[in-house]
C-alpha cells in the first residue's frame, strides 16, 4: 500500500489509525526515515525491529551487508502470524533501505505481510532514492491512496464553534490538513498567512521554560527516544504545556512533534548561532551510548560545528555506508569530513584520501578520484609505507583508466607491483597484480595479461581474497574470448559473476555483468546480450553503481542498433553522450555509434561527431577505442562514396588487427573494404558473417545476418548479390530502417543492373508511427493481429516470406513481447486494430 500526498495532508494520521486497528490481528513493525543531513543506513528497518527480536534484528546488528539484510527481511515477514510493515517518509530514505524495499516488493507475494509505505509526492524528483522505488512499484500490484486537500465542508466540521472565516481559511491553507489544524489551534481571530506563522502563534503562548525545552527537542529529527528525552529535558513535566497545546505527543517510548512541518517551523525560528548550541547536548548524549548511530552523530556534529567529532567518526560512518552499498551516503559522509582534513594526522589523512578515492570512483568522478588518491599517495610516500603506497597506486590506476588515460593506468599498476613485490604482503600484491592484469587485458596486451592474471589469482587464493579470485576470472575470461577460446572464456566470465554475487562484492559483480554484455555484443549473440543487460542494469541500479549502469545502457543502445530499433537507440545514445561533461573510457561505447547511426541516416551532424570520436580514440590508443571509432568513420566514408577519405583509419586498424585479438574487428573492416571494391580475402578465424561477405557469398552472409538479427547488415549483403529480387528486398529493409545513405547505394545498384522503375520508398512517414514501428512494420502488425501466417502476409504485401520473418522479429523486439498473440494484443492497445478484428488473446 502506498500512501502519498503533499506534506501536511494527513498521511501519518491515516497510517497511525491503520496501525492501531491492525495491531489487533497482526504483528506491526513500524519505522520512519529521518530528515538527517545524511540518512541512516537501514535506519527505518532498524527502528521497526528495535523491540522485535528476530532474523532482521540479528542481521542489522553491527555492520550488515545488503544481501544478508534482504534475506532476513523476507524471513521476518514469512512467519505464520500476519505482519504489517510500515515505513514512513520514504522521501528521506537512504539508498540501502530503498533497495531492500525494492527487493521485498518484487517478492511481496511470497510473504505473509502487508507493506505500507508513505511518501510526499510534491518533491519526488529531489528525493534521494525514491524515483528508483517508484519505478519498482510501477511494475507491481499496489494499492495507492493519495491523500488530497480538505474541502470546504470538511473545514467547517473541523472548525466546529471556532470563530473563523472558513472561505479565507480555505484560500490561505489550500485545504492542507496540517495547516488548517494549526490555524484553528493557534486561537487567533485572523488567519495566519504561512504554516510557520500558525505554529509560532502557538509557541508564543508557551512559558519561557517550555518553549526552551521544545526548541531543544526540535533539533532532533523524528522521534526523540525516552533516554534522549530525559537527558535533554530532565523535568519532563515542563513539556505538559506543549502537549496540551498539541505541539508534541508524549508516549511511553519518547516524544515526537505532531507533525514534521511544526518541528521544522520551530527550528527555523531559532537563531542560527543558538541552533548550533542546541545540537551539542544531543551530540554529547548520542556519543555516550555504547553503539552510537554514526549517521545521527554526524548530523548533529555537522550542525553543531563539532569538528573533532566529525574527524573521529566521519570516516567510519562513510566506510559503514560503503560496505552496506549505500554509496551516495558514503560519499556524503566523506565530503562532510574533507573541509577539515588537514586536522587529521598524516597517516589517518592518507588512509581517508585513498578510501575517499574509491568512493569517488564508484560515483564516476574519475578525475576527482585520481586527485584524491594522489594526495593520499604523497602522504604515504612521506610516511614510507610501501604497502600503502602500492594500494594507493592501484586506485590511481583504475580511476585513470576509466578517465581515458590508459598509459597512466598501466604505469601506476606496474609501479604498484614493483613496490609491493619486496614487501612480502601477498594480499596487497594480489590486488596490484589483478589490476595490472586487468588493465593489460583492456589495452591489447593479452599475451602479457593472461599469465599475470593467473599468477594474481593464485596469490589471491593464498591470501583468501575470494573477491580478487572473482575479479581475475572476469578478465581471464575476456582475454580467452579475445584469443579465440570463446567457450572457456564465457565460462570464466560466468564463474566470476557467480563468485562475486555469492561473496557478495557488488562492484565486481557489476563488472562481470558489463564484461559479459561487451563480450556477447562482440560475438553478436543478441539474445544472451539482452539477458545480461536487463539483469545487470537492474543490479547496477539496485547497488548504486552509475558507471556500470552507463556501460550496460550503452550496450542496450548498441543492441537496438543491431536489431533495427534505430529511433530508440539514437535517443538513448544522445542521452548518454549529453550526460557526460568530459570524455572518458566509456565514451567509446556512445560517441562512435551515435555518429555511425547518424551517418547511416544521412544526418549532417555525423561528420563532426565521428571526427571527435576518432580524435578521442587516438588519444586512448587501445583497440577497444580505435575499433568503434575507426569502423564508424570507414562506413561513413563508404556511404559517402569516398572510402579513401578514411585511409588513416584503415591503415591503423589494418595494423592493429593482425593478431588473433583483432579478428572480429578485422573481419568487419574487410567486409566494408570489399563493399568499397577493394580486393580482400577472408582469413583464418574470421567470423562467419564477415567471412561469407568478404568471400562473395552474399546471399549466405545475408542469411547469417538474418539469423543474428541485424537487418541492416542483412540488407547490405542482399544488395551486394546483384539479384533484382534480393536487391528489392534489401531496399525495403533499408527503407524501413531509415538508412537513407544505404538506400541511395542500393538504388544505384538497381540502376546498374538495369531495373527501370526503382521504388522511391516511404521514408517521410516512418517516424510517426506508434511504439517506434515503421510504416511497413505497422502494416505487418495489423496482418499479424488478424491471424495470418508470415507466408500469407508476404502474399498480401507482395514481398518475400523472409522479409516478413524479419519484420515480425523486429516487431516483437520493439514491442517487448515474446509471441504473435502478445503482439496482437499490443496492436489492439495501440489502436491499430479493433478487438473484434484481432486474434483471440
Amino acid at each position: 500500500m502506498l500512501v502519498h500526498g503533499e506534506a501536511g495532508t494527513g498521511k501519518s494520521s491515516l497510517v497511525a489509525a491503520f496501525r492501531r486497528r491492525a495491531a489487533r490481528r497482526a504483528r506491526v513493525l513500524s519505522g520512519a526515515c529521518d530528515d538527517l543531513l545524511t540518512p541512516r543506513t537501514f535506519g527505518p528497518l532498524r527502528d521497526a525491529v528495535e523491540d522485535h527480536p528476530g532474523p532482521l534484528a540479528t542481521a542489522l546488528r553491527s555492520d550488515p551487508d545488503r544481501e544478508s539484510v534482504y534475506r532476513a527481511l523476507r524471513a521476518e515477514l514469512r512467519g505464520s502470524r500476519p505482519c504489517v510493515l510500515v515505513i514512513e517518509d520514504l522521501h528521506w530514505a537512504d539508498d540501502a533501505t530503498v533497495d531492500a524495499l525494492r527487493y521485498l516488493i518484487r517478492r511481496v507475494e511470497t510473504v505473509n505481510a502487508v507493506v505500507v509505505l508513505t511518501c510526499r509526492d510534491d518533491d519526488i524528483d529531489d528525493a534521494r532514492g525514491l524515483p528508483r522505488l517508484m519505478g519498482t512499484l510501477a511494475t507491481q500490484r499496489v494499492l495507492r491512496l493519495r491523500i488530497g486537500a480538505l474541502g470546504r465542508q470538511a473545514i467547517i466540521e473541523l472548525a466546529g464553534d471556532a470563530e473563523v472565516d472558513v472561505d479565507q481559511l480555505l484560500t490561505v491553507t489550500g485545504g492542507n490538513a496540517f495547516f488548517v489544524s494549526e490555524v484553528l489551534a493557534c486561537g487567533r481571530s485572523s488567519v495566519p498567512t504561512t504554516v510557520v506563522d500558525a505554529v509560532m502563534a502557538r509557541v508564543g503562548h508557551l512559558s519561557p521554560a517550555t518553549r526552551a525545552a521544545v526548541e531543544q527537542l526540535a533539533v532532533v529529527p523524528a522521534r526523540v527516544d525516552l533516554q534522549l528525552m530525559n537527558a535533554l529535558v530532565p523535568n519532563v513535566e515542563i513539556l505538559a504545556e506543549a502537549e496540551r497545546r498539541r505541539l508534541i505527543r508524549i508516549q511511553v517510548d519518547g516524544v515526537a512533534f505532531r507533525h514534521e512541518l511544526a518541528r521544522r517551523a520551530i527550528v527555523r525560528s531559532v537563531p542560527r548561532t543558538r541552533r548550533a548550541t542546541l545540537h551539542r547536548p544531543v551530540l554529547h548524549h548520542l556519543l555516550a551510548r555504547a553503539s552510537p548511530d554514526l549517521s545521527r552523530v554526524m548530523h548533529h556534529a555537522v550542525s553543531a560545528g563539532a569538528i573533532p567529532v566529525i574527524l573521529s567518526h566521519g570516516p567510519e560512518a562513510a566506510r559503514q555506508a560503503s560496505r552496506a552499498g549505500s554509496h551516495r551516503q558514503a560519499l556524503a559522509h566523506y565530503e562532510q569530513v574533507t573541509p577539515h582534513l588537514e586536522q587529521l594526522n598524516p597517516r589517518d589523512r592518507a588512509r581517508f584520501l585513498v578510501d575517499y578515492a574509491w568512493e569517488l570512483y564508484a560515483a564516476q568522478r574519475w578525475l576527482d578520484a585520481v586527485a584524491a588518491a594522489r594526495r593520499g599517495l604523497d602522504l604515504w610516500v612521506e610516511l614510507d609505507d610501501r604497502v600503502a603506497i602500492g594500494s594507493a597506486r592501484v586506485v590511481i590506476s583504475r580511476a585513470s583508466f576509466m578517465a581515458g588515460r590508459p598509459d597512466e593506468a598501466i604505469g601506476q599498476a606496474e609501479q604498484a607491483v614493483a613496490v609491493l613485490e619486496p614487501t612480502g604482503d601477498i594480499e596487497a600484491l594480489a590486488q596490484a597484480e589483478s589490476y595490472l592484469g586487468a588493465v593489460q587485458a583492456l589495452t591489447d596486451r593479452h599475451e602479457e595479461a593472461l599469465p599475470r592474471l593467473l599468477r594474481a589469482q593464485a596469490l589471491a587464493q593464498r591470501a583468501d581474497r575470494l573477491d580478487l579470485v572473482a575479479l581475475c576470472n572476469n578478465y581471464i575470461g575476456c582475454v580467452r574470448v579475445d584469443l579465440g577460446d570463446v567457450s572457456t572464456g564465457l565460462g570464466d566470465l560466468r564463474r566470476s559473476l557467480h563468485q562475486a554475487l555469492s561473496l557478495p562484492h557488488h562492484e565486481y559483480a557489476a563488472r562481470a555483468y558489463t564484461n559479459l554484455a561487451e563480450t556477447t555484443y562482440q560475438l553478436r549473440r543478441f539474445d544472451e546480450l539482452r539477458l545480461w543487460i536487463d539483469v545487470g542494469a537492474q543490479f547496477a541500479t539496485d547497488h548504486d553503481l552509475p558507471g556500470h549502469l552507463r556501460n550496460l545502457e550503452a550496450h542496450r543502445a548498441l543492441m537496438l542498433i543491431g536489431n533495427g530499433a534505430w529511433d530508440d537507440a539514437q535517443s538513448r545514445l544522445q542521452y548518454l553522450v549529453d550526460a557526460v561533461d568530459e570524455p572518458d573510457q566509456l565514451t567509446r561505447l556512445t560517441l562512435p555509434p551515435l555518429g555511425r547511426l547518424l551517418a547511416r541516416r544521412g544526418d549532417r551532424r555525423a561528420d563532426a561527431i565521428l571526427q571527435q570520436a576518432w580524435d578521442q580514440a587516438v588519444g586512448n590508443d587501445s583497440l577497444a577505442a580505435l575499433a568503434p571509432a575507426g569502423l564508424a568513420v570507414i562506413e561513413a566514408a563508404w556511404l559517402a562514396g569516398d572510402v579513401s577519405s578514411a585511409s588513416a583509419q584503415i591503415s591503423v586498424l589494418m595494423r592493429r588487427t593482425e593478431g588473433r585479438v583483432g579478428a572480429r574487428v578485422r573481419g568487419e573492416l574487410l567486409a566494408y573494404l570489399a563493399r568499397a571494391g577493394w580486393q580482400v580475402e577472408p582469413f583464418e578465424g574470421c567470423p562467419d558473417q564477415w567471412a561469407l561477405g568478404v568471400a562473395g557469398a552474399h546471399a549466405e552472409a545475408a542469411e547469417r545476418w538474418r539469423h543474428i538479427g541485424d537487418p541492416y547488415e542483412q540488407a547490405l549483403e542482399l544488395a551486394a548479390t546483384r539479384s533484382v529480387p534480393l536487391c528489392l528486398e534489401a531496399l525495403s529493409l533499408l527503407d524501413d530502417l531509415g538508412a537513407t545513405a544505404a538506400v541511395r547505394h542500393t538504388q544505384a545498384r538497381l540502376r546498374e543492373i538495369g531495373v527501370p522503375n526503382i521504388p522511391r520508398g516511404r521514408r517521410p512517414t516512418t517516424r510517426v508511427n506508434p511504439a517506434g514501428l515503421t510504416s511497413r512494420q505497422v502494416d505487418v502488425l495489423k496482418l499479424v493481429a488478424t491471424g495470418l501466417t508470415n507466408a500469407q502476409i508476404a502474399d498480401r504485401l507482395v514481398v518475400s516470406t523472409r522479409t516478413v520473418d524479419h519484420h515480425v522479429s523486429a516487431i516483437l523486439t520493439r514491442l517487448h513481447v515474446n509471441s504473435r498473440r502478445e503482439a496482437a494484443g499490443q496492436a489492439v492497445a495501440l489502436g491499430l486494430v479493433t478487438g473484434a478484428g484481432a486474434i483471440s488473446v
